[in-house]
């Protein structure tokens, strides 16, 4: 039997990817008869909720199976759970302060918006604090972590010269200009930054307050291979 941990784990990967589930559909739906499913497809992948979402439903499926494919172990690295973790955070910030107040969702559409943008990082955040193994993220990792949203920028630059429409009115450079845009993105990468060394205070820190406590995937890893072993 998994542990309690794994379970949580489990749990938080299917409310992920029902929620992204939830959302293609809408999107597809609401998008066929004007762009089609596959500018529909790439639309729902240009967004970085979208995107963010997806690593926290990969970092938590990975946590709970413990298995040895390559994907498994690369979402179960301390870096890469502490980079979806920051990801997702700042997915949370940006939505409730820049974003929420622009639009009134309504029923389904409703439920996936408060599951991506409210659910999702409040499990995976509370799950990172309480269930993985801490004090392993280094200063630097911050910095490596910019190179995801710095990606999506470059994508969101190229895609936005090609169809000529933005994910988020912020770097919409039709519209604001290319220089704004890029003041805004840069002051993103700032919060990046800036949570980002929150997050490693906070993982040395946990250590200390957690004491005795051990990670609760690496102990069942550990077992999982003695016994093919």
């Amino acid at each position: 039997m998994p542990s309690a941990r794994r379970r949580f784990a489990l749990a938080i990967a299917i409310v992920a990817g029902s929620a992204l589930l939830l959302q293609y559909v809408l999107l597809i739906a609401a998008t066929w008869k004007d762009i089609g499913p596959l500018f529909g497809t790439l639309r729902y992948f240009s967004f970085f909720t979208i995107l963010g979402n997806l690593a926290v439903a990969l970092a938590t499926a990975a946590a709970w199976h413990g298995g040895d494919a390559s994907w498994q172990r690369f979402f179960r690295r301390a870096p890469v759970q502490g980079a979806a973790a920051l990801c997702i955070a700042i997915v949370c910030v940006i939505y409730h302060v820049l974003l929420a107040s622009t639009w009134s969702p309504r029923g389904l559409q409703r439920v996936a918006d408060l599951a991506l943008h409210y659910v999702v990082p409040a499990l995976y955040l509370f799950w990172w604090v309480a269930c993985v193994p801490h004090g392993r993220l280094r200063w630097s990792d911050p910095l490596r972590v910019l190179a995801f949203p710095a990606a999506f920028l470059g994508w969101t630059l190229v895609r936005g010269a090609w169809l000529h429409e933005y994910p988020y009115p912020f770097i919409d450079v039709g519209t604001l200009g290319f220089a704004v845009a890029l003041r805004n993105a840069a002051a993103i990468a700032l919060l990046f930054v800036a949570a980002g060394l929150l997050l490693v205070a906070v993982d040395r820190c946990l250590p200390r307050t957690l004491r005795g406590r051990r990670a609760f995937w690496h102990d069942d890893a550990v077992r999982h291979d003695a016994a093919k072993r």
